[in-house]
């Protein structure tokens, strides 16, 4: 496992391995990024890397706050703790597109110290200091 956290840029970034889980059961390791920028203060990124390609997505860092301890979300993105067959603490990611759906586990202690550097850089309830609405703005009206 390696991360990088850069207080002054606000951002956090950690390696974690996981287990990708097919519907038979069976499961692969699958590499993954995990990433938070202060300045999207709401939204985490999973990074997942192939012999193929890279697959992001972005979803609320809520989801996967609230999933380490009970079931999140709804549509696209969920998380729920989880015992993998060896009866450690897991943390399930399931993400579901048009295209296919993806069915994941990670350490449950790795997904807690990503979950908790990025709490240290932006705390719940602060979120809203850290957008800069004029560059928002900007970006909304180029688009």
């Amino acid at each position: 496992m390696t991360f990088n956290r850069s207080a002054s840029s606000g951002i956090v970034t950690q390696e974690v391995t996981m287990r990708c889980v097919d519907s038979e059961g069976e499961s692969v390791v699958l590499e993954a990024t995990l990433g938070y920028h202060a300045t999207d203060p709401y939204a985490v990124t999973a990074t997942f890397r192939t012999e193929i390609c890279e697959v992001v997505w972005t979803f609320a860092r809520e989801l996967l706050t609230q999933g380490l301890t009970d079931p999140a979300g709804e549509g696209d993105v969920h998380v729920w703790p989880c015992l993998d067959a060896n009866g450690r603490a897991v943390v399930i990611i399931e993400l579901s597109s048009p295209d296919g759906e993806l069915l994941v586990q990670a350490p449950t202690a790795e997904i807690t110290r990503f979950v908790n550097r990025t709490l240290a850089c932006v705390p719940v309830g602060t979120e809203s200091m850290h957008i800069d609405v004029d560059q928002l703005i900007g970006q909304l009206l180029t688009a």
